[in-house]
């Protein structure tokens, strides 16, 4: 039987990659997203994942996509919260709007909480082997401890996420699951595209010790490494997948 593991966000990007990674190292991958690109349920066929069309702030939605990895693969052995937004307008801190506030706030943070908490239950609710019960992952960002006041909105979003992360990991250790979380740096996804020239500049310019865009297999890698039981003696962790951004330098 294979292990069940559910992907938010799992239409573009990170949690594409994730899926189609988990899928090759043999998972039963249901991903969960919004929209329904044929392009992409085409993909999902070729890997043998599942797809599950949904949001993650719609609660039926959260519980239709675990019924489908529990009826699919007998169990939900890992998730992993990929789904966010940005601002859709970049607006200083003083006019931030609290329309964009809600939006991201509800998927980045709202969305991860209670998709965590339905998860973990379903998980504590199945039998108890050796090993690792389960593990969670939660993709957060740099932007959790780095200031950008022109998208305030999703650093507080992402600062939210990191202690889910800790929250979670303190509750479930005990039940042996483990949570951790990775930060990713600068992703080449649809969420920069806007934003190439800027970051590419930056980049240039010394930004990062590894001086380049990452790409979303990095962060997929990681993800591979939290819930494949090389890491059990881990958890609450957030492992920062930046080139090198974290570091502080002179």
């Amino acid at each position: 039987m294979k292990q069940g593991v559910i992907v938010t966000g799992a239409s573009s990007g990170i949690g594409l990659a994730t899926v189609r990674l988990l899928a090759e190292k043999g998972y039963g991958v249901v991903g969960m997203a919004r929209s329904k690109k044929p392009e992409v349920l085409e993909k999902y066929a070729q890997w043998g994942a599942v797809y599950s069309q949904g949001d993650v702030i719609c609660a039926e939605d959260r519980a239709r996509a675990l019924k489908t990895a529990q009826e699919a693969f007998g169990n939900v052995y890992a998730l992993v919260n990929v789904a966010g937004v940005a601002p859709k307008v970049r607006a200083d801190i003083l006019e931030m709007t609290e329309e964009s506030y809600d939006t991201v706030m509800n998927i980045n943070t709202k969305g991860m909480m209670f998709m965590t908490q339905l998860v973990a239950r379903a998980m504590l609710a199945q039998p108890r082997g050796e090993g690792l019960r389960g593990a969670i992952v939660n993709i957060s960002s740099m932007s959790a401890y780095t200031s950008s006041i022109s998208r305030g909105e999703y650093c507080i979003s992402k600062a939210g996420a990191s202690m889910i992360t800790k929250l979670f990991a303190d509750r479930l250790a005990g039940e042996g699951i483990i949570v951790n979380e990775v930060r990713p740096g600068i992703i080449r996804t649809e969420m920069t595209a806007t934003v190439t020239g800027k970051y590419d500049a930056l980049i240039a310019g010394g930004l990062l010790p590894i001086a380049r865009w990452g790409e979303p297999e990095d962060i997929a890698k990681a993800v591979l490494l939290l819930i494949d039981g090389q890491l059990a003696y881990t958890t609450g962790q957030s492992i920062d997948v930046d080139g090198g951004f974290h570091i502080r330098r002179l």
